[in-house]
């Protein structure tokens, strides 16, 4: 189970980037959200926001939150809507934040911060389409467990962010071991 800093990041990363992006629908949501959890797992051993992602067809999506996607628990509820709107081949899912609803930095680190800004900043006006090519990209952690469909909602270890030949990736995996307070799992195979 989530702690409630972790929940309390989600919703606010959710508000944060429905606020300060264009078109944020689900797709772009769920890209958005790998990018940061992943970026800052990259650089300090830990998630933002503790969502476990698998390795869908068009993605990485966070497993916990597409099963409540249509059904949001009250605290996601009460802070967003989601509103279909049709799109000349498809229906998006946009993400609007809720009248009087405010982005609350509190449970987030400097370093999250900085993450959230620079996500914003880099995809504003993105569409989700034009962000496939970085969580598509060949020999990343989505690509690894995608495997041309072999790895079909699989999980995608966090591990898988950090490259195998960066100078720090075993003092941040070790980082990581120690906050779980466990062993951290090895992809098999990377």
């Amino acid at each position: 189970m989530k702690s409630s800093i972790s929940r309390s990041r989600l919703k606010n990363a959710i508000i944060f980037f429905a606020k300060n992006t264009q078109a944020c629908g689900k797709v772009k949501l769920f890209k958005l959200l790998y990018m940061m959890d992943f970026e800052h797992f990259k650089q300090t051993g830990k998630s933002v926001t503790g969502l476990e992602y698998e390795a869908w067809k068009f993605g990485p999506v966070p497993s916990e939150l597409m099963r409540e996607w249509t059904a949001l628990k009250e605290d996601l509820s009460s802070a967003i809507e989601i509103v279909k709107e049709p799109q000349y081949d498809h229906v998006r899912e946009s993400v609007h934040v809720r009248q009087g609803i405010e982005f609350n930095d509190e449970d987030f680190t400097p370093r999250q911060l900085t993450i959230l800004e620079s996500l914003c900043n880099q995809y504003l006006a993105n569409k989700s389409q034009k962000m496939i090519d970085f969580t598509h990209e060949h020999n990343g952690a989505w690509d690894k467990i995608w495997a041309d469909g072999q790895g079909d909602h699989k999980t995608i270890p966090y591990e898988l962010a950090i490259p195998d030949d960066a100078p720090n990736r075993e003092l941040i995996l070790e980082s990581a071991r120690e906050a779980h307070g466990v062993a951290t799992p090895v992809a098999e195979g990377y």
